[in-house]
């Protein structure tokens, strides 16, 4: 079973799952191999919704996160139901959207996430799902909300430019503009659960330098995000018991969770939304090994990644997991407590960032194979722990 996510940046998860077959199948050609792509929310959430229950993708121009049109598109799911709509925030304010050399996620905006929303109910969307990953933004879903309706001003009244840092000049929020249909609209947000709007463990602080701040700005775009909470908190109907400073998923995008959930949206654990269409557990309770990967293992990955809700469901079912990366980060060793068994990382010899990212392919291939190989090779050794059933026969076998 092959249950990938994709590789930010270089890969679809599709890519990811075509790959680590084509290694599987050259050690062990005859292999049944089941594969099903995974996505968070982030990068191909939008089509892969939209594949699986035989819905739709309708393009759409946007305003990127640098503030420029770019091509973007929402999914119209198929099946019973209200007419759902799927707007992946990656799509138009992804990372990827945004130049290596101008990364300052102060700057960037979420405002055609807002326009994708107000294009899924003018095709007559009742149900909004809003997909967070993989962004380029930190704005706390400023932006989305100014497309929506409401203004942002100052203290002398002037609406605010654009971005996370012009959020510590906020001192009022109009929302007599909010669109009215979302009121009368079901908005939901699949997010990570792990990920809060502010504090030590806040969006600002911890994937701020992902994106580009440098270690000041990530300490200015926290306390300007916290501003944000507050000043949402009182100025908009956020319904009672909603936290948007440390609440699960305010901080998803870059706080673009918090933003929506001050417009009524509810936040949910992204894998209770994105997986009620696949037959994920099925798949698993029939594999003999389970193979996952993600761009990056480190202490994150348990944190509600892809590889780690694969290894606790796997685990369900008393199956062995091993994880494949493109690179293995601080604290990796974290992943076995979710229930992942080994991970390898795919990359052959030290090689840069942009060669890594072009050669992802043949990389990620050699490596399932390498990765397999290894896997056989403890097969045939056929070792058991010491005192576990078994074992005295294995250590017997071997000289």
């Amino acid at each position: 079973m092959i249950a990938p996510s994709g590789f930010k940046e270089s890969l679809s998860a599709d890519q990811v799952a075509a790959m680590i077959a084509r290694g599987v199948r050259r050690v062990v050609p005859g292999a049944v191999i089941d594969t099903l792509p995974l996505v968070d929310g982030g990068e191909g959430s939008a089509a892969a919704l939209a594949r699986t229950t035989g819905g739709r993708i309708v393009p759409r121009v946007t305003t990127g996160p640098m503030g420029r049109p770019v091509e973007s598109h929402y999914a119209v799911m198929g099946g019973p139901g209200p007419r759902t709509a799927v707007v992946e925030m990656a799509a138009t304010a992804g990372l990827r959207l945004v130049p290596r050399d101008a990364r300052d996620p102060g700057r960037t905006t979420t405002a055609g996430v807002g326009e994708l929303i107000a294009a899924a109910l003018d095709g007559g969307a009742r149900r909004v799902l809003v997909g967070c990953g993989d962004s380029g933004t930190s704005d706390g879903g400023a932006g989305a909300l100014r497309a929506l309706g409401a203004r942002l001003l100052d203290a002398s009244g002037n609406d605010l430019p654009p971005g996370g840092a012009a959020l510590a000049r906020l001192a009022r929020i109009d929302a007599s503009g909010l669109d009215p249909r979302l009121a009368r609209t079901e908005l939901l947000v699949a997010c990570n659960p792990w990920n809060v709007l502010c504090g030590e463990h806040g969006v600002a602080r911890v994937y701020g330098p992902q994106k580009g701040a440098t270690p000041a700005q990530a300490e200015a775009l926290d306390r300007a995000l916290c501003r944000w909470a507050d000043i949402l908190e009182r100025d908009m109907d956020v319904p009672a018991g909603v936290d948007l400073r440390t609440g699960p998923g305010s901080g998803a995008s870059g706080g673009l969770g918090a933003g929506l959930a001050a417009a009524g949206a509810r936040l949910l654990p992204r894998f209770e939304v994105l997986l009620e269409h696949v037959d994920l557990d099925g798949l698993l309770a029939r594999a003999d090994l389970v193979i996952t990967a993600e761009g990056a293992i480190d202490r994150q990955t348990s944190r509600g990644k892809i590889p780690a809700e694969v290894a606790r469901r796997a685990k369900r079912y008393g199956k062995p997991v091993l994880a494949l990366a493109g690179t293995i980060g601080p604290d990796a060793h974290l992943v076995y407590g979710s229930g992942i068994d080994a991970f390898a990382g795919i990359l052959p010899a030290p090689v840069d960032l942009a060669e890594a990212l072009s050669r992802g392919e043949e990389f990620l291939a050699d490596g399932a194979e390498r990765a397999l190989r290894m896997v056989l090779l403890g097969t045939a050794l056929n070792l058991a722990a010491p005192g576990r059933a078994g074992a005295g026969a294995g250590a017997g076998a071997v000289r």
